[in-house]
């Protein structure tokens, strides 16, 4: 990550695994909006990460100390998932899990969700779940990218709509990084085992 120290640090957690990761090539063109728009960014690519399966009674195992850390001093941070079975996909979950109110209460979170068929909707509400439950500002602005494989060639996207749209969620990321959030949610209230 480099700029100058005003600009909005924005980040974006991949949760694909896969080397030719759709959704990690969407994540690097909503980034590059970021950078466009004045943001300091940084891709975290959990295969970079040892992340053992999230254990309650486990408070630092693995690289989680330097997950948690690039989330708090984040002042944004974007979502990538492909969906599996109508949600997101698991390292992304693990990783999540490892968070709580320290790294994201009053956050701004956008999401971003790729998929081998149609729109992947319930993902990017699964999502926006668990960014309300850890209190979380999510950008009302989302991407979804269907039929993946037919939307990148070259690794550049083919729709220039969906190129747009994409990079718009970069962008609205350094916009809002550091919008005053509105009154804690609900679901965060609730949410008593992330403190």
């Amino acid at each position: 990550m480099s700029s100058d120290d005003d600009d909005p640090t924005v980040i974006a957690i991949c949760g694909s695994l896969r080397d030719g990761s759709y959704t990690r090539r969407a994540l690097r063109h909503a980034l590059s909006a970021a950078e466009d728009a004045g943001g300091a960014t940084e891709l975290v690519d959990l295969r970079e990460y040892d992340l053992p399966v999230y254990d309650a009674d486990v408070d630092e195992a693995g690289d989680v100390p330097e997950l948690t850390r690039t989330v708090r001093e984040a002042d944004a941070v974007l979502l990538g998932t492909p969906m599996y079975h109508g949600s997101y996909a698991t390292p992304l979950k693990n990783a999540l899990d490892y968070c709580g109110f320290d790294e994201f209460e009053d956050k701004t979170v956008g999401l971003l969700a790729v998929s081998g068929g149609h729109f992947p909707v319930t993902a990017l509400e699964h999502l926006r779940s668990v960014c309300r439950a850890l209190n979380a500002w999510v950008i009302p602005h989302q991407a979804a990218i269907p039929q993946a494989s037919q939307a990148f060639e070259n690794g550049e996207f083919v729709d220039e709509r969906l190129a747009e749209r994409v990079a718009t969620l970069g962008t609205r990321a350094v916009e809002y990084a550091n919008i005053e959030p509105d009154p804690a949610s609900f679901e965060s209230q609730e949410n008593v085992g992330a403190e």
